[in-house]
């Protein structure tokens, strides 16, 4: 057993190092899985054989530094059965309740930051099995508004954060800049110019109902309204691109997303429809910025 120890140790080290250096593409939640089973077999080894012998060999003994000594688990055991009470607190808090990601880029701008550490509601769109993303418990239906986290389509080892815009059966069109659903216009008004201090530049700033929550989102009035590069994605069919922008149909089973800085976001107009089965969760709430820890809190 001590050699297995060592060799799954081994394999672990090895893979995070690769996963590190960029060798291989990590998948944290398998990774985790892998790991709460491997340790879990170590725990049950260790709890039904091990200490007992460890047990039964103390109670020979008389002196208690020795009889502590022999009492104590072994460094391999330590590493594995010592380490599995964390391990599998940290699974199913993970993949169940919450998970924290950290935002990479300013497609969300102003609502999130680059740098921003979020958490993400695990069961607010009912409960899905880790690794194999099945559903196994239904919960509320996306909404409009929604900030959501998925495992972005073209390539769902990656997960992406965007605002959803259209659910299933919603006709979306972004033209000139204007989002309308389902031929009602979204109503947006005008509010004082939003300072990136990280880009060092101020942006046009506009406040968007959408849903049951008012949030700001970006316009640049530089960029022209026409979707350059969209892909041949599952469901094109249904879209329509002119030199205004785009108009879709959102099929059944998927939902429509953009990000608020919408100039500067690639999401359902470039690369298509985010199907439920790729949902994460909800965003809800910044738990760190370290460049900015007055920005933890709730967001909409």
């Amino acid at each position: 057993m001590q050699a297995l120890a060592s060799l799954v140790l081994a394999a672990f080290v090895a893979y995070a190092a690769s996963w590190y250096f960029g060798l291989v593409e990590g998948n944290f939640a398998l990774l985790l899985f892998i790991a709460t089973i491997a340790s879990g077999i170590f725990w049950l080894a260790d709890r039904f054989h091990f200490l007992p012998l460890r047990r039964a060999a103390a109670a020979k003994i008389e002196d208690p530094e020795t009889k502590a000594r022999i009492l104590e688990q072994p460094w391999w055991l330590d590493w594995t059965a010592g380490l599995f009470p964390v391990i599998i607190s940290v699974f199913f808090l993970r993949s169940f309740v919450v998970e924290p990601f950290k935002i990479p880029s300013g497609s969300m701008l102003p609502t999130l930051l680059i740098g921003d550490m979020i958490l993400v509601n695990k069961f607010t769109y009912g409960l899905r099995l880790p690794v194999i993303h099945t559903k196994v418990i239904e919960g509320k239906a996306v909404q409009r508004g929604d900030v959501m986290v998925f495992r972005y389509p073209p390539k769902p080892q990656l997960d992406y954060i965007k605002r959803v815009i259209g659910v299933p059966g919603d006709t979306v069109a972004y033209l000139n800049k204007r989002l309308t659903i389902n031929g009602k216009v979204i109503e947006t008004e005008i509010v004082p110019d939003f300072f990136d201090d990280q880009a060092i530049t101020y942006s046009k700033q506009l406040q968007e109902s959408l849903g049951e929550n008012k949030h700001r989102l970006l316009n640049d009035d530089n960029r022209p309204a026409f979707i350059s590069g969209a892909s041949a994605f599952a469901g094109r069919e249904g879209c329509q691109y002119s030199v205004e922008g785009v108009s879709c149909k959102v099929p059944a089973g998927h939902y429509f997303v953009m990000g608020d800085n919408r100039d500067n976001s690639l999401d359902s107009r470039y690369w298509g429809f985010v199907p439920d089965a790729n949902i994460v969760g909800k965003a809800f709430m910044i738990w760190m910025n370290f460049s900015s820890p007055r920005r933890i809190g709730f967001f909409d």
